[in-house]
């Protein structure tokens, strides 16, 4: 073999071996950009009294660009505190009322803001959250309820709505 073709075959090598590496680490996205939630538990808690009063939802997450979250900070007109998106993870509370479900209002939503999660967006994220949330509506004599949720990432995706087993709730 010629001393130039041994060379453009070297070359030719080189390049397929860095075009390679190249591809190998490029970040590849494990998860869509919009966000995915999956019903773990829901654990009641007692309030001392022998009453359900609140309850810790877990739930599993995963995030292709790891944008789930807000920092106290976020406050721009998207996050204000008037706007639909103040909040970032929405729960809905229903009640079965004569073997229907009802979904109720409260003055105070039962929404929360989740802290953000990932310093280095983007990049896939999973795990699991855990809100501390009420699941007793002391104005009802009702005591089975259920809660919807879902989130929604800095992105505005918001994810599917889960909804938990009924809640048997101790009046």
């Amino acid at each position: 073999m010629s001393y130039g073709r041994m060379k453009h075959l070297c070359k030719s090598i080189c390049t397929l071996i860095l075009v390679l590496a190249l591809i190998g680490c490029r970040h590849q996205d494990r998860f869509s950009v919009i966000p995915y939630i999956e019903f773990v538990s829901l654990e009641k808690i007692d309030d001392g009294t022998g009453h359900d009063s609140q309850a810790t939802l877990t739930i599993y997450f995963h995030d292709g660009d790891g944008d789930i979250g807000l920092d106290e900070t976020d406050k721009n007109p998207v996050f204000s505190l008037d706007s639909a998106y103040y909040y970032n993870f929405f729960i809905d509370f229903y009640e079965k009322q004569h073997g229907e479900w009802v979904k109720l209002e409260f003055p105070t939503p039962l929404h929360a803001r989740i802290p953000h999660l990932s310093d280095d967006v983007p990049e896939s994220i999973e795990g699991k959250l855990s809100i501390l949330t009420y699941i007793n509506n002391p104005t009802s004599v009702y005591d089975t309820v259920m809660l919807s949720c879902y989130i929604v990432d800095r992105a505005l995706h918001h994810s599917d709505t889960i909804t938990t087993p009924e809640i048997i709730v101790k009046k």
